[in-house]
């Protein structure tokens, strides 16, 4: 039974965690920001949590996009 068209499936799967980062990207920057308008004496503490935020989600697309280039690696 040929598995390539699964693999396939799989890897385009694997890629929906860029919608995901995305999402979370925008939802953490926007709140970020929004805390610096409210209380602009705690941005550089505000900020620095939230490029950790952002870091944690992009770690997500990438592991994502590494599983993809494995699973091509398949095929």
């Amino acid at each position: 039974m040929p598995t390539s068209g699964f693999v396939a499936i799989g890897a385009g799967i694997a890629m929906l965690t860029g919608f995901g980062a995305g999402i979370g990207l925008g939802i953490a920057s926007g709140k970020a920001s929004e805390g610096v308008a409210r209380n602009p004496e705690a941005s550089g503490k505000i900020m620095s949590t939230g490029l950790i935020f952002a870091t944690l989600s992009e770690v997500t697309a990438i592991f994502g996009f590494v599983i993809a280039i494995m699973l091509i690696g398949k095929l």
